[in-house]
């Protein structure tokens, strides 16, 4: 089986970004939230705060969406920034696992035939997570919780962060924008 990052690997931006500007523009009131999410990063960045606490204060726009409405809305004007690579190779089998919430993926994964998706557990109405954010070593722990040792033949991700799970493959592959190349261990 293969295994791809999701953001900026099979799709070119970051999804959760796009779909914060996309409600943003619906939904100007989001920008209250502005104040309070800057903050919570600059504690993140202090190492102060983790990565999921951060996310959880930045989701808090979530309140302000109609998230049956916005999120279809969202996937039909984006659904093209899938890369071609990856509609050209998918299979059946493929595994998407990201630090994105899964309430986000899901639509454009059932569209494309994806079945398999691991992402973070985000409540789409609060923005709560439960457990942690989808991230490095956790992809790992989520790959082997649900696949046990399943090989993976190729695993495909934009970021050094995601080296514990290309250690996990028998082949990894770096992408950035249309280029893919051989993983260089560091």
């Amino acid at each position: 089986m293969n295994v791809y990052d999701f953001d900026k690997t099979i799709y070119y931006d970051d999804s959760t970004s796009d779909f914060y500007f996309f409600c943003l523009k619906r939904h100007p009131r989001i920008a209250v939230h502005f104040p309070k999410t800057m903050g919570m990063f600059i504690l993140y960045a202090l190492h102060i705060k983790t990565k999921t606490q951060f996310k959880e204060v930045m989701y808090e726009f979530l309140h302000e969406v109609d998230i049956d409405k916005d999120l279809p809305d969202f996937w039909e004007s984006h659904k093209h920034k899938i890369k071609p690579f990856y509609i050209k190779q998918k299979k059946h089998d493929d595994v998407i696992i990201s630090a994105s919430p899964e309430f986000l993926l899901k639509p454009i994964c059932s569209e494309l035939g994806i079945t398999n998706l691991m992402a973070s557990n985000v409540d789409p109405v609060t923005g709560k997570y439960s457990g942690i954010n989808c991230h490095g070593k956790e992809k790992v722990r989520r790959f082997r919780e649900v696949f046990g040792n399943s090989k993976i033949d190729e695993f495909y991700s934009d970021a050094y962060c995601d080296t514990p799970l290309a250690k996990e493959a028998e082949k990894s592959y770096m992408v950035k924008r249309d280029v893919i190349k051989d993983w260089k261990f560091k």
